[in-house]
């Protein structure tokens, strides 16, 4: 720490823009920061699976890998800003054509995009301090302070071994990382040699966080630009986590969370929280995946407040833990981040009409299946009313008894969808297409064929009525479904790709 409380700025961190160090008020945010994170300690063997850099696949240019369990919550957003960027935001491109610096650049931009939207006043990049040959394994100063480590079940000679574990490799897929920098090059920008450091603890990791202050969007993108290790180094992904949360600014995300009681990272399985998911992709964190708020037992709880950029769908769904509200399910791009119990993979499309705006009769098919709850395809006939109230259609009673006893001639006391949309939209056409190509992401080089991270790419069908099911043995479909009620996927090579 320099005089006076501030953290020191690395040397060549006002390169790009107005940095400015860190104060101490950005210190103490820091500290707290860490606590929401991580509660009063962090598992050694946590942290090193969340301590990894943004990197590139082998096999798939535009493809990031994830090297272990638990820093999807990061990864799987920034791959879906990726993606949005190359299908909605760059004519004519190609996944093939695509070269090291250009992925470089369309990382950098997809970051922008998601710090944009949580920008308060000023932008608080958080890097560190690059580390001496000799420097200990961390004390306990600054924001590490605040942060003992845990003991790890078994004796302390197992927790010296996890200390000095390199970082994960995925297993058989070592070969399939390529970095964002080559390693010469990465030395050559941070200063140090070629030899890889000893992997950061957290006390050292924490010590040496420091803060530079930038005004605007385009001095980001410089500051990365020409400060690329920070995101492409061993804790690349843990950075931008704290860049997201201090220009988000501690006091609007414990205000958004509302419940503090619980770490935003899971004490012993490492995997993020639905706030910190939905702080990556709507720059709100906010607890539910809902539309707007919901009253439950006196308590308002916030979900989704407008239509996200980037989709959310989730196998837990279907499970009925969880209900995913309009905005979610119909983004503005064609790309959804997928959730299954324990990981977080991304679909996306380049049909653009997956994403038009709903159609007349479309709205009329939602809003019908609103109170369809059992997903049945028809509604109690006294709901008639409530159905027409919701779509602005004629609801006065007399007219609702002329149109029950027409929808329901022989008083079964049930109103069919299809006869309640030939009635009342006969003729009207659909946005969304039959059929479509859907590409699949999964970062986890063991989730994928030949432990090599790449897209999947399925041909869907919508069927003519709802297959809704819940079919352990195909997650995938599962999930879709929620989505899709009505849809069918050929995978290529007849291999359905991982949630997990």
């Amino acid at each position: 720490m320099g005089e006076h409380g501030v953290v020191e700025q690395p040397e060549d961190a006002g390169a790009a823009g107005s940095g400015t160090a860190s104060s101490s008020s950005e210190q103490e945010q820091l500290r707290e920061i860490c606590q929401l994170l991580w509660g009063t300690s962090v598992r050694q063997e946590v942290f090193r699976r969340w301590s990894q850099g943004f990197e590139f696949s082998a096999g798939e240019p535009a493809a990031l890998v994830q090297r272990d369990g638990g820093p999807c919550c990061v990864i799987a957003p920034v791959q879906a800003y990726l993606l949005k960027i190359l299908l909605m935001e760059t004519p004519g491109h190609s996944f093939s054509d695509l070269t090291p610096d250009k992925c470089k650049t369309l990382l950098i931009q997809a970051i922008c995009q998601i710090l944009m939207k949580c920008k308060s006043s000023k932008y608080r990049i958080v890097s560190l301090k690059a580390r001496q040959s000799g420097d200990p394994a961390g004390s306990s100063s600054t924001a590490a302070a605040a942060l003992p480590v845990a003991e790890e079940d078994g004796d302390a000679e197992m927790v010296d071994a996890l200390e000095n574990l390199p970082p994960a490799s995925g297993g058989d897929g070592a070969e399939d990382v390529e970095l964002g920098l080559d390693a010469a090059t990465a030395a050559e920008v941070s200063g140090t040699s070629g030899a890889r450091p000893e992997p950061w603890t957290p006390e050292a990791f924490h010590e040496r966080l420091c803060v530079t202050e930038l005004d605007s969007i385009d001095d980001v993108e410089k500051y990365y630009s020409e400060q690329f290790p920070v995101l492409a180094d061993e804790c690349g992904v843990l950075l931008l986590l704290y860049t997201v949360l201090l220009t988000k600014g501690l006091e609007c995300v414990v205000s958004e969370v509302s419940d503090t009681s619980e770490p935003l990272i899971h004490g012993t399985y490492g995997y993020g929280s639905q706030a910190l998911i939905n702080l990556m992709l709507t720059g709100h964190a906010v607890p539910y995946v809902w539309d707007n708020e919901q009253d439950v037992g006196g308590l308002k709880l916030k979900g989704i407040t407008q239509q996200s950029d980037i989709g959310f769908i989730t196998l837990m769904e279907q499970m009925q833990y969880c209900t995913v509200g309009f905005f979610y399910k119909n983004p503005k791009c064609p790309v959804w981040v997928m959730g299954s119990e324990t990981h977080l993979t991304v679909l996306f499309s380049s049909e653009r009409r997956l994403v038009a705006p709903e159609t007349p009769s479309e709205v009329a098919r939602r809003v019908f299946r609103q109170f369809d709850t059992e997903g049945s395809n028809f509604i109690p006939s006294p709901l008639l009313q409530d159905v027409l109230c919701a779509l602005d259609l004629v609801s006065e009673p007399e007219y609702v008894d002329l149109m029950r006893k027409k929808l329901d001639p022989e008083c079964l006391g049930i109103i069919l969808l299809n006869d309640f949309m030939y009635e009342f939209f006969p003729t009207e056409k659909k946005s969304m297409p039959d059929t479509f190509d859907l590409l699949h992401y999964n970062g986890i080089p063991n989730s994928n064929g030949e432990n090599r991270v790449r897209f999947n790419k399925g041909h869907a069908i919508l069927l003519e009525s709802d297959v809704r099911m819940c079919n352990p043995s195909d997650p995938m479909l599962t999930c879709l479904q929620t989505k899709w009620p009505n849809i069918e996927v050929n995978w290529a090579n007849a291999r359905t790709p991982s949630l997990n």
